[in-house]
């Protein structure tokens, strides 16, 4: 072996990929079992605080109805007035359904106006897809359209003893330069009136 044939001995997996945590694996797995036993108390302390709240609120907007002891009219009064209620809630609960959606929209606008001024996105390669015509028509118009674009199916057929004819026909009426010398002058004229 000379000096130009050394080659250095091939790395380790161990020096290429990650360096060896100092945490052993069970105590890994019991972090993240103590991770998870945390996460979900506080989810469930979070789901009764918004149940609390719920309550909170709609003991506050929705008092307690006293029916007992009330005559036709009072009830008809409470039921007006309930109405009335269920009314301005449904608006302010469209009024509020309609920002989010118009939020969303700005959201959305706004991100791709970051995407373009990123200067990321990539304009993807199109492929070069043969398509026949009728297959065109189908993506155009749909399933709707039946004429096809047999273009050699849909041409008249015309026959040799037509063009035949017109070709006589063409013959008789011979130049017409010759036609209109002859009736020019009184020539002409005379053979007009003669013919009548």
């Amino acid at each position: 072996m000379s000096d130009d044939d050394y080659r250095p001995p091939p790395m380790t997996q161990k020096a290429e990929g990650k360096p060896k945590s100092k945490i052993s694996a069970s105590r890994r797995l019991s972090l993240k079992i103590l991770l998870l036993t945390r996460a979900t108390e506080a989810l469930e302390a979070e789901k009764a605080a918004r149940e609390e709240q719920k309550v909170r609120y709609l003991g506050e907007k929705l008092p307690p109805l006293q029916l007992i002891g009330l005559n036709t009219d009072d009830l008809q009064k409470v039921c007006k007035q309930i109405h009335e209620n269920i009314d301005t809630v449904d608006e302010e609960r469209y009024d509020c359904e309609a920002k989010v959606i118009k939020n969303y929209r700005d959201i959305n606008e706004l991100k791709l106006k970051v995407a373009d001024l990123g200067g990321k996105f990539k304009k993807p390669a199109l492929r070069k897809v043969r398509v026949s015509a009728d297959e065109m028509l189908k993506a155009l118009f749909g399933s709707k359209t039946k004429a096809s674009m047999d273009l050699r199916g849909n041409l008249k057929s015309v026959k040799k003893e037509d063009i035949k004819q017109e070709k006589e026909l063409t013959m008789e009426v011979g130049d017409w330069r010759k036609n209109v010398e002859a009736m020019s002058g009184m020539e002409g004229r005379k053979k007009m009136f003669a013919g009548e």
